[in-house]
């Protein structure tokens, strides 16, 4: 059996995920934005919370590790680079290491641009990428720290996934996402439906994470800086696409 996925909101728009090994019965956490919800999903899953998965050190991402490492004895491996955020953490991880939840894999790649620390973690077997807060359903994470070429690079390398590779973002930002790429990317056919779905799920009390690489390449505009359309969006007509990029970003902070 694969990996069972369970997202869930934390927090006024966290999305908390659990990924539970049907065959050993571990469950991890991708971070721990609220240690409630957490416990209120696990219960409700009848799962048991083995391991804790951190990507990042902001606050909203790591404030529930402590209590659920009390309650649970969990394990919680965390980036290197987050060691001063996280300083309880039973494993530290960098570029090129794997983690085991129980029979499951996943590779751990340092895909920097939001913060200098973050990692995401990519499980192959089962396609399935938390990427926390580099790549969001139609948008990405500010830029807090790195350069704009060292973010390109990231979420690059995230697009380079196999298309059906589904995505678990750290934030339901999808509604004001979908409105500003619409302002990048006006003409695009398939951002226009998936805006529409993201309004519909809203209305239903759903959002739409996971994404697919597939879907974020065809409507994301960060994704997209390479693009004519999305270099005439932001009148960088011939210039790279980090340029495009980084100017496309500095609008959706101001917008």
């Amino acid at each position: 059996m694969s990996a069972q996925i369970h997202a869930f909101l934390c927090l006024q728009d966290n999305i908390g995920v659990l990924i539970h090994d049907p065959n050993t019965g571990a469950c991890a956490a991708i971070d721990a934005p609220d240690e409630g919800p957490i416990l209120a999903a696990l219960a409700e899953k009848g799962w048991q919370l083995t391991d804790i998965l951190v990507t990042h050190r902001h606050g909203d991402h790591v404030q529930g590790v402590d209590g659920l490492k009390r309650r649970t004895g969990c394990r919680v491996v965390a980036p290197v680079k987050a060691r001063e955020a996280v300083p309880h953490a039973d494993a530290y991880v960098r570029e090129g290491d794997t983690v085991h939840v129980g029979g499951l894999q996943a590779h751990v790649w340092e895909t920097p641009g939001h913060c200098a620390d973050h990692v995401s973690y990519w499980f192959a077997a089962d396609r399935a990428l938390f990427a926390g807060d580099t790549l969001f359903t139609l948008g990405c994470g500010r830029m807090f720290e790195g350069t704009y070429a060292g973010f390109w690079h990231s979420l690059q390398r995230l697009a380079a996934l196999p298309d059906e590779a589904r995505v678990y973002c750290g934030h339901d930002y999808t509604l004001s996402n979908a409105r500003f790429a619409l302002a990048a990317d006006p003409d695009n056919a398939a951002l226009k439906a998936r805006a529409k779905e993201a309004e519909d799920a809203k209305a239903e009390g759903r959002f739409l994470v996971p994404s697919t690489i597939g879907q974020e390449k065809a409507t994301n505009p960060f994704l997209r800086a390479g693009e004519p359309e999305l270099a005439k969006s932001v009148d960088k007509q011939g210039a790279g696409p980090v340029e495009v990029f980084q100017a496309l970003r500095e609008w959706k902070n101001r917008f």
